[in-house]
């Protein structure tokens, strides 16, 4: 093989693009439980035509994200069986992938992009900004989640963390539930700090069954809070 050929950069498709856009758009908590998604204006305002988009629709209901309802897709409404298994799912998930890679957490300069999502949820909470505070909590999840080498463990936690996007947008609204996510996060940036993974693993545990319980309580949900 001659020795100037480099490899070729793999171009993304049309119909990946279109999915990241529409996960990118249902991330945001823009869309409220029950309103159709109809293809015909995704595609105009896309710039695209109706099928990568039918595709894309289709991909994310697989996974949850969106329902089929009729000829358009919904975002589903999550009853409490439904938070309930979820949040069984990232307990098992996320603190073993904190431990994974807490070793190298403990490395200031490893660790910076995860410190630096803390200081801008704790500045945005102080503030009363509600959405700086979503969209900081946000970096810090994806700050930890870089260093995990598993990419389809990755993958996964994230389609779970996705199912949470519209409870987190009704419910980080309010004060007492943004100081409840705060003082998880911070638990979990102290043991990463220390590159206790364990305490992470334990750190995560609790900030999940504390937002479980605060996400049930501010979203009206009936019923025992475990």
């Amino acid at each position: 093989m001659p020795a100037q050929l480099k490899p070729v950069k793999r171009q993304i498709s049309l119909g990946e693009q279109v999915y990241a856009s529409l996960q990118t758009h249902l991330r945001s908590g823009a869309v409220v439980p029950g309103q159709p998604l109809q293809e015909v204006q995704l595609a105009g305002m896309l710039g695209v035509s109706r099928t990568p988009v039918r595709e894309a629709m289709a991909r994310l209901a697989s996974e949850g994200l969106l329902s089929a309802e009729g000829r358009s897709f919904v975002v589903p409404e999550l009853s409490l069986a439904d938070l309930d298994d979820i949040y069984e799912i990232r307990a098992l998930l996320e603190p073993s992938a904190l431990r994974r890679i807490a070793a190298s957490t403990a490395d200031a300069t490893v660790r910076a992009p995860i410190d630096q999502a803390l200081a801008e949820a704790r500045a945005a909470h102080q503030a009363g900004a509600a959405n700086a505070f979503r969209e900081a909590a946000a970096r810090f999840r994806t700050a930890w989640l870089a260093l995990v080498p598993n990419p389809r463990l990755v993958r996964v936690i994230e389609q779970y963390s996705d199912h949470m996007q519209h409870i987190r947008f009704l419910t980080l609204g309010d004060a007492r539930v943004r100081d409840i996510v705060l003082h998880g996060l911070q638990q979990i940036a102290t043991a990463l700090a220390k590159g206790d993974g364990d305490a992470a693993a334990e750190a995560m545990h609790e900030n999940l069954r504390q937002a479980k319980k605060a996400f049930i309580t501010a979203s009206g949900f009936t019923g025992p809070t475990p």
